[in-house]
């Protein structure tokens, strides 16, 4: 069984076994049928998108998801090439070498190969979790600022204008405002019928090759009316061969350059196949190991990088087509990838009437449709936090580094995150009299009175060393306030962890109530926090009799120890205890 174990975990594919039927398998070959129809314009455009030649997209389009679904989890994920990551390549290595030349070519397999190795190594560690403390705002900012780059980047193919390649954002959209007068109307009209086009047949179509569709119209409205006459660039014959093994020509120089800029592309690739794979498990009822998509997708993009694929991730869209055609295992997606190469195959001479001008059109409404309109007025509505995070990631990917944007998205979600950890919510507590039992209730929301000696709050949270300080803030103001709470109960049912930092201030905190004549008590203590406080180290400042299974037996205890005098001067009766103490020294 052991021996098993580590097979599946070596070779994750040889789970599916009992899950292939015949039934299934052709539920499989429908949906790679369908996805490869789909995948066919949209790995030339991201390809094109890149700064790469068109079939670099396709290769991506065959190798990627082939890999991730024979190592991934996700029954429905489909890699491939992606808008984002496409846009974050061309960034990166554009700075350096022209788009489309071998050497540009070369440095992006090698940015897909180190990756890859990001991804990988964080799989094999275990990292998975981490991935579940990025908000999903950043992407939608990333995505948002990226799409806005990718339409700026189009306009001068929509509008047949000679604009030098721009520096940024803002000198590219000055290039296109100073150039104004080269506008080709015979190339926008093709740009505008073929996006025209595109969005009709899915209005009418609903699902279905759409973009292929509009594509076909571009070109025969090109051969229609002679456009090459008028200024019109076709793409030209593709060269498709069945992809074949290159190895990379390293250098320390092209590694320097390209290492440390491989993270972000690796972190982004992350995020968007978990979170894609997360969101279709949800209605598959399926349980995705987030860890082995990370080693699927290190995988893909390693394997992909020899064999001329660029990096790729989950993609929505085709993960989406995938599951709506009927998937039901990972060999959907090896069966889009085999069904693309034959259509290239037979097909592939057709590019040579496709004009740019129409991938132009095709790319304009991809990057539209990039941007999440609702769940960005959701959250400006909702979260002040999560607006931030936004607009900071937004304005990052339109002005800076798209590499350095991802960074400062990601780092902007760990700070909120660690910022609310380290400030656990402290909720002051107080028995209700109205209640026949005094059910603790927090005052937050009613005005209750309370005890003048005991105090009683609720930690909601984990106190570990980042919280540290936060809390024992709150402890001691709550015994300098007024001087009268000489005892105090924490109810700790919401503590998760205590750590060794934890540890060290409660017990200091013991110490110093009960050299100023008082009591620090515990109520409701989980298992692993209550045996970091039986340590060895902690035992003579928070012992077991500060410790107590229930509010009931904790007030109990702690009552008869208080001041006598100030209970009989006392006619609150906030505890069942009060009265029967008082009676008894009556």
């Amino acid at each position: 069984m052991i021996k098993g174990d580590i097979l599946y975990k070596l070779f994750p594919f040889l789970a599916w076994k009992p899950l292939i039927t015949l039934k299934t398998l052709q539920s499989d070959l429908i949906a790679g049928l369908t996805g490869a129809v789909i995948v066919l314009p949209q790995g030339v455009a991201f390809a094109m998108i890149a700064g790469l030649p068109p079939q670099y997209g396709l290769y991506t389009a065959m190798v990627t998801p082939v890999i991730a679904a024979l190592f991934g989890s996700s029954r429905h994920l489909i890699s491939g090439p992606t808008t984002a990551i496409s846009i974050v390549i061309f960034s990166t290595i554009s700075s350096y070498v022209e788009p489309g030349t071998p050497e540009f070519i070369q440095m992006a397999l090698m940015l897909t190969f180190f990756a890859g190795i990001y991804q990988l190594g964080f799989g094999l560690a275990r990292l998975g979790a981490l991935v579940n403390f990025v908000s999903p705002t950043v992407i939608t900012g990333f995505t948002a600022g990226a799409s806005i780059l990718i339409i700026t980047s189009q306009l001068k193919y929509v509008l047949g204008m000679q604009i030098p390649r721009g520096e940024s954002f803002l000198s590219t959209w000055f290039n296109i405002l100073r150039n104004i007068d080269s506008f080709n109307p015979t190339v926008f009209m093709i740009a505008a019928v073929t996006l025209l086009a595109a969005v009709g047949f899915k209005i009418i179509l609903k699902r279905g090759p759409v973009l292929l569709i509009a594509m076909i119209i571009g070109s025969l409205l090109n051969l229609f009316i002679q456009g090459e006459q008028h200024g019109v660039v076709v793409i030209g014959k593709l060269d498709v061969f069945l992809p074949m093994f290159s190895p990379h020509h390293f250098t320390l120089s092209s590694i320097r350059h390209i290492a440390p800029k491989a993270l972000a592309v690796s972190l982004l690739g992350l995020i968007e196949a978990v979170s894609i794979s997360s969101s279709v498990a949800s209605r598959s009822h399926q349980q995705v190991d987030v860890n082995q998509e990370f080693i699927g997708q290190g995988l893909s993009n390693i394997v992909g990088s020899f064999f001329s694929s660029y990096a790729g991730s989950g993609s929505f869209t085709r993960t989406g087509v995938n599951f709506d055609a009927g998937a039901k295992t990972q060999l959907a997606a090896i069966f889009s990838a085999l069904f693309l190469l034959i259509i290239l195959i037979f097909a592939s001479s057709l590019t040579a009437y496709l004009p740019v001008a129409s991938m132009g059109g095709i790319i304009l409404l991809v990057a539209y449709n990039l941007v999440e309109f609702d769940h960005i007025r959701l959250i400006f509505r909702v979260s002040l936090t999560e607006s931030l995070i936004f607009a900071i990631t937004f304005f990052s990917t339109l002005f800076l580094n798209l590499e350095f944007a991802i960074y400062v998205g990601v780092i902007l979600s760990l700070f909120f995150y660690l910022n609310q950890s380290a400030r656990p919510k402290i909720v002051a507590l107080a028995p209700d009299p109205e209640h026949p039992k005094r059910r603790l209730i927090s005052l937050e929301k009613v005005t209750h009175t309370e005890c003048p000696q005991l105090k009683i709050v609720q930690i909601n949270g984990s106190i570990f060393f980042g919280a540290v300080h936060h809390v024992e803030s709150t402890l001691s103001r709550l015994r300098e306030e007024g001087f009268r709470y000489k005892y105090i109960l924490l109810v700790a049912d919401g503590i998760n962890i205590i750590d060794i930092a934890g540890a060290e201030m409660l017990a200091q905190q013991s110490e110093q109530i009960l050299i100023e004549g008082g009591g620090l008590f515990f109520v409701a203590l989980k298992a692993d926090a209550q045996k970091i406080l039986e340590k060895e180290a902690f035992k003579n400042l928070v012992n077991s009799d500060q410790v107590y299974e229930s509010i009931s037996s904790a007030i109990a205890a702690i009552v008869p120890q208080m001041d006598k005098e100030k209970c009989q001067l006392c006619f609150r009766n906030v505890f069942f205890e009060c009265r029967e103490m008082r009676e008894e020294q009556l």
